[in-house]
């Protein structure tokens, strides 16, 4: 349990303590300043433009969905509190997840998934080195559930590359086969392993148990299947589930090679590529805006405002 610092003989706050409240000020404007410019990189014509075309039913479902998933990422922090057994409450551990996966989604995983994360927990009291095993855990676990969904797609031909792409379908089998063993020897690490901390290269490694890592994977797969499903309500169920599941997950590991803040233009680029041919390119670009705004913007703005108010209670 941490403590408020109190003043010192001559009435004054101690120099740790100011220095905090003078860098808090400055990520909150750095908060501030990226949020302004993500604003400015969103056409909001196009975004109105593409909700409209789509029928109600179809955006009140496609909005459920998002909601959905992002309740069960907010699950993920949850089990990082089981594995390393601190006292944050529950509902913060899911807004700090919320909050985080938020800003990751449209900032980027140095500010969202990152330096967000840790600074929040650092808020709660926790120090190192709970915050990063934290972080570890939950980068692991939306890796773990993803290995098993792309590579059992990939590895039953559920996704035939474009003519212009340089894969082949035969690599592409190979790539999901390289997946799942990589999720299996992840499963044997954590069920056999005897030591369950590594030292490698100046960095420290973790291994959670079996019964952690069952967790990981199901909680994972289940927020990528939810992410899939949006994306299938959206474009109308055009094409069947597991092809347009199949093209995110190749979507998401494009976005995370280019290094694009949300992918932008990343996941454009691969489902025009996949199914435009078969609906349409107005269809599908249609579809991505109005994802765009369900999954990516509408929880920012709820993210935002939850960060500032977290701050101004930290404060007082």
């Amino acid at each position: 349990m941490s403590a408020t610092p109190t003043p010192d003989a001559a009435g004054q706050r101690p120099a740790r303590w100011r220095w905090g409240r003078w860098l808090s000020g400055v990520f909150a404007v750095a908060v501030v300043a990226l949020l302004a410019w993500a604003a400015r990189q969103v056409d909001w014509d196009e975004v109105g433009d593409a909700l409209r075309q789509l029928p109600l039913g179809v955006l009140i479902a496609g909005a459920a969905l998002c909601a959905l998933s992002h309740l069960i990422y907010s699950g993920y922090d949850l089990i990082g509190k089981r594995w390393a057994h601190h006292a944050v409450p529950t509902r913060r551990v899911m807004l700090i997840t919320f909050i985080s996966y938020a800003f990751n989604l449209n900032l980027g995983s140095l500010v969202g998934g990152v330096a967000m994360r840790l600074r929040l927990y650092a808020r709660e009291g926790l120090r190192h080195p709970v915050p990063a095993k934290i972080l570890a855990l939950s980068m692991a676990s939306n890796w773990l559930g993803y290995g098993l969904l792309a590579g059992g797609l990939f590895l039953f031909g559920w996704l035939a590359p474009p003519p212009e792409w340089r894969i082949s379908a035969a690599a592409l089998r190979g790539l999901g086969a390289l997946m799942w063993v990589i999720v299996a020897a992840y499963l044997a690490l954590c069920a056999f392993s005897r030591r369950r901390e590594f030292r490698l290269r100046g960095h420290d490694f973790f291994v959670p148990s079996l019964r952690i890592a069952l967790m990981q994977l199901a909680i994972s797969s289940a927020n990528w299947l939810t992410m899939g499903a949006v994306l299938w309500v959206l474009l109308q169920q055009g094409v069947d589930y597991g092809h347009t599941l199949s093209v995110l997950l190749v979507a998401a590991v494009a976005g995370v090679i280019a290094h694009v803040p949300a992918g932008l233009g990343v996941l454009e680029a691969v489902f025009v590529a996949f199914l435009g041919p078969t609906l349409g390119h107005g269809q599908v670009l249609a579809a991505l805006i109005a994802y765009r705004a369900l999954y990516y913007l509408a929880p920012l703005s709820i993210a935002a405002i939850a960060y500032f108010v977290l701050e101004a209670k930290a404060r007082t």
